[in-house]
């Protein structure tokens, strides 16, 4: 008869643990690859703008600045594994029967008689085993990493650095032209 806790052992639990680990590891690594292309793509102006209001020029109200999404503020998220659930549900059950016979003598008595247990004869052993297995995993977003959130907000800051000049550029353009109109205000007035 087999053995029930043999049975359990049996079990490929180790090799499943260990193929779930790595599935999990190449997941990772395939969902931090692709978080890294996605900031390449955030970071590039040209495949990826956004168009802000150049407010820097009050006259013109369809000025604008085209920067990147990263330029405007922008992340791309990350993601990682962070609960990882195995379960295995497994019924094992066997069942004996033993058929006995039971025969009525010819002088009109019963006569009871039973054969040994043996699978030649009228024994039979039923044994079904059903399992089932539920791998569940969760994936969370959660802020880069700090290098490459040290990255991001470099890039980031050189954007605004741009942004900034061209607003100070702005600034001084407005007041050479309001300096530029006092004059000649002062022009008119004094002839």
């Amino acid at each position: 008869m087999p053995n029930v806790g043999q049975e359990l052992l049996n079990v490929p639990f180790p090799e499943m643990v260990l193929k779930l680990a790595c599935a999990i590891a190449e997941g990772q690594y395939k969902l931090d690859m692709v978080s890294c292309q996605i900031a390449k793509f955030m970071g590039n102006k040209d495949k990826a703008p956004v168009h802000l209001p150049d407010l820097t020029d009050p006259n013109d109200t369809e000025a604008e600045i085209v920067t990147s999404l990263i330029g405007a503020g922008f992340q791309p998220t990350f993601y990682q594994f962070t609960d990882t659930i195995i379960e295995v549900k497994m019924a094992i059950s066997m069942n004996r029967t033993t058929e006995k016979s039971v025969s009525v003598s010819a002088s009109g008595g019963w006569l009871c008689f039973s054969a040994s247990v043996n699978a030649s004869y009228s024994s039979k052993y039923s044994y079904s085993v059903e399992g089932s297995s539920l791998l569940r995993t969760k994936i969370t977003p959660l802020p880069p990493n700090t290098f490459m959130q040290r990255m991001l907000d470099m890039k980031a800051q050189a954007l605004q650095a741009l942004f900034a000049i061209k607003m100070k550029e702005a600034e001084l353009a407005l007041e050479k032209q309001r300096q530029e109109q006092e004059a000649e205000m002062e022009k008119l007035e004094n002839p």
